[in-house]
């Protein structure tokens, strides 16, 4: 629900849990290390999937697992949103418990620069908390993924294929993905690359939440 004053929506709630088909997604913040071109709010885009997603304050553990409700009801809850959810890892990782508790799979939905901005490696701490993890890769070299990511780190894209490598060892799926349609990104490329670690590939549309 929402108040319209001039050309601001000021929404009285926050959306945390929105369901897409069989799955359920979590938006547990709106901070992120990245300012990817091709992301919605770069262009002030608050809305996926015809949701508004700008967090009003960030959930707590007991909000995230009260908007989840019946884990099993879905074929999976995924945290993603408008936001880097790794920002709030261990927030993260306490709800992922308890969601697998109640009987839920858990997909994280990850830039993979969570060892560079812990400055730690965290992959370890995903075992047991995470079924499921979709890393994104989105271009096949340095300079295509600066184009398109803007990452505020330097090395960025090295840590993503460093994370995800460590990651094969905690989680049993991790997927790397890109998104189709962004000139110069090399799918075939990114597949290879995703081979390469033991890890799967997911090709991504623009705007579809998979």
């Amino acid at each position: 629900m929402s108040r319209r004053t001039g050309s601001v929506i000021r929404l009285k709630r926050s959306v945390i849990a929105y369901p897409q088909g069989d799955r359920l997604y979590l938006n547990v913040t709106n901070t992120c290390s990245l300012r990817c071109s091709f992301c919605p709010k770069t262009g002030g885009d608050w809305r996926i999937g015809g949701r508004h997603l700008r967090l009003q304050h960030e959930p707590t553990l007991e909000e995230i697992v009260a908007a989840v409700g019946d884990p099993g009801a879905y074929r999976e809850v995924v945290f993603a949103g408008l936001g880097e959810p790794t920002m709030r890892l261990y927030t993260v990782l306490e709800a992922g418990k308890e969601i697998r508790r109640l009987g839920g799979r858990v997909r994280l939905d990850t830039d993979g620069l969570a060892n560079l901005r812990h400055d730690r490696d965290i992959t370890a701490d995903l075992e047991g908390h995470i079924d499921a993890l979709s890393v994104s890769l989105n271009a096949q070299d340095d300079s295509t993924y600066n184009r398109y990511c803007r990452p505020r780190h330097a090395h960025s894209r090295g840590a993503v294929l460093d994370f995800a490598d460590r990651a094969c060892d905690f989680v049993p799926e991790v997927t790397l993905t890109a998104i189709a349609g962004l000139p110069g990104v090399d799918l075939a490329a990114c597949e290879g690359i995703a081979a390469t670690m033991g890890a799967d590939f997911r090709q991504r549309t623009l705007g579809v939440i998979d």
